[in-house]
């Protein structure tokens, strides 16, 4: 910002733009992936969206956009699903960056982690990927500096059953009971970071029942 920018008056846009988060459920395409594991990124978005009072709709970048404030005069938040499957949302995700003018530090990536137990929500901003091909390829593709992830745990597959088979297999039974919970702790995440920050929203989420 310039000396003379600091009289200039304060467009509405201006507010609008500062306070808005690009929100990114993971997943991939298609029906028959919809309840798999690995999609459980995209069940939160459209949890967010049915918040938000939004419907998904196509984009000019390779996605769906759903979008709204939380609250008048409060955060706004761009939820999207990537077209592209989940080794690839790296492009789409920087096409939508750079499509609404926003930082990778106002990105929000929702995701699954085998790393954190079934029914547990975890924030973190940046780190390694841990084998996580979606955000391998965000990471790639932003370079430009850490993201908020909102991981959704899944925990880890049973005996010696393959990762990669487990992330694409639905979830259980007795797991279903207990999802909507999980999604609905999840969007309360995402919603605390873009209200509170990551710090506040951290403090909330990891600490004790």
């Amino acid at each position: 910002m310039g000396f003379l920018d600091l009289f200039r008056p304060r467009r509405k846009d201006d507010t609008v733009a500062e306070n808005t988060w690009l929100v990114v459920g993971l997943g991939n395409p298609g029906a028959q992936y919809a309840g798999n594991r690995h999609n459980v990124g995209q069940m939160v978005a459209d949890e967010l969206a049915a918040r938000l009072g939004a419907t998904f709709k196509s984009h000019k970048t390779p996605s769906r956009v759903a979008e709204g404030f939380l609250r008048p005069g409060g955060p706004k938040l761009v939820v999207a699903k990537p077209n592209s499957y989940m080794n690839t949302s790296g492009g789409p995700v920087s096409a939508l960056l750079k499509f609404y003018s926003l930082p990778v530090d106002r990105l929000i990536v929702v995701h699954d982690e085998l790393d954190v137990p079934f029914d547990t929500v975890r924030l973190k901003q940046g780190g390694g990927h841990g084998g996580h091909n979606g955000i391998r390829d965000i990471s790639k593709a932003t370079d430009a500096g850490p993201f908020t992830r909102v991981r959704v745990g899944i925990g880890r597959p049973p005996g010696r059953q393959d990762a990669a088979d487990f992330v694409l297999k639905d979830f259980s039974g007795t797991e279903r009971q207990a999802l909507p919970n999980l999604i609905s702790d999840a969007a309360d995440a995402v919603e605390a970071v873009a209200s509170d920050g990551l710090v506040a929203a951290q403090q909330r989420f990891h600490s004790p029942a």
